[in-house]
């Protein structure tokens, strides 16, 4: 069957395709025959219960630098496409809630993926907070009080932002740190909201593991191995990606977490794990599906559109 898939994303001009989920996704519906329609979050409007997009038509190409061409621009009233992709990158922020509250009144009638209710109420680094016995240690404040005594418990810390991304302002706070007074201080000036203090875990430096579940199922997985001097494992800051298989602890917890995921309508979920231990359940937008192929893996978009199109 053919579907009218609307992809809310970022600028499609300024993506990395060799990278890009997204475009995986945009690709794999195309070679279904199904017809792509391109927007941004800034192109959405209601008017009533009518939410509408200035959308354009797309046809995609895996040629860098030649990736992709838009047609003519125009209105369309989302309740009348099959599937709307919310797939625009974080910042998790004000602007990415109302694009939610949006899409909150076109579905289930179409179908967004990922449930918007359950995007917004399941934001990544708090949603993981409901698996503590699966997790490192965690501390969700701006209390210095509070931080300072998880550090005496905990010693060697890493402290990041709430709703952060990408591996942008991950620090690792030693003990007896003396950078640790300057650091609170520029975090408490710069995010309104608390931030993540977690338990360092030594065995970053052998890799942070993305593992993806389609509807709740582990489906594939890649292991993101930091740069040399740098705890950050993300790919977009020199994390080299390795092929993996799943541990008996990393299934574990795909099986305590997997029918929670698919009873909230996420059906494309990408958690990280270091060391045995559950650090992010990422909902927004989460990546890995180009570097699994790449490395060997399954084409996980595949899995991703064939779970869609049942559920339609």
């Amino acid at each position: 069957m053919s579907l009218t898939i609307a992809v809310q994303m970022d600028p499609i001009e300024s993506i990395n395709i060799a990278g890009d989920s997204t475009f995986a996704l945009m690709l794999e519906a195309q070679a279904r025959g199904h017809e792509i329609l391109f927007y941004t979050p800034h192109d959405m409007s209601m008017i009533g219960s009518t939410v509408t997009a200035t959308a354009s038509p797309l046809t995609v190409r895996d040629i860098k630098g030649d990736h992709f061409t838009k047609g003519e621009a125009r209105k369309v009233d989302l309740a009348d496409v099959d599937v709307v992709l919310l797939r625009q990158d974080p910042p998790f922020d004000m602007a990415y809630l109302s694009s939610t509250f949006m899409l909150e009144r076109i579905h289930p009638k179409t179908l967004v993926v990922n449930d918007p209710a359950s995007v917004r109420n399941a934001p990544e680094k708090l949603f993981v907070m409901e698996y503590p016995h699966l997790m490192p240690d965690t501390l969700i404040s701006r209390d210095r009080s509070a931080i300072e005594e998880f550090r005496k418990q905990h010693g060697d810390v890493v402290m990041k932002p709430l709703y952060g991304n990408g591996g942008a302002a991950v620090f690792k706070v030693s003990q007896k740190d003396p950078n640790f007074g300057s650091l609170f201080d520029l975090f408490s000036v710069t995010f309104r909201e608390p931030w993540v203090i977690q338990r360092f875990l030594p065995r970053v430096t052998e890799g942070d593991k993305r593992i993806i579940l389609v509807d709740g199922v582990p489906m594939g997985a890649v292991n993101r191995v930091p740069a040399e001097n740098d705890i950050r494992s993300n790919m977009v800051r020199g994390g080299a990606a390795e092929a993996t298989l799943l541990s008996a602890r990393e299934q574990e917890i795909c099986d305590t977490i997997g029918p929670e995921l698919k009873r909230r309508g996420l059906l494309f979920v990408g958690i990280d794990v270091i060391d045995g231990h559950l650090t992010e359940i990422n909902v927004t937008s989460p990546t890995g599906l180009r570097a699994i192929k790449r490395l060997g893996g399954p084409d996980l978009a595949v899995a991703i559109w064939d779970a869609i199109e049942s559920k339609l």
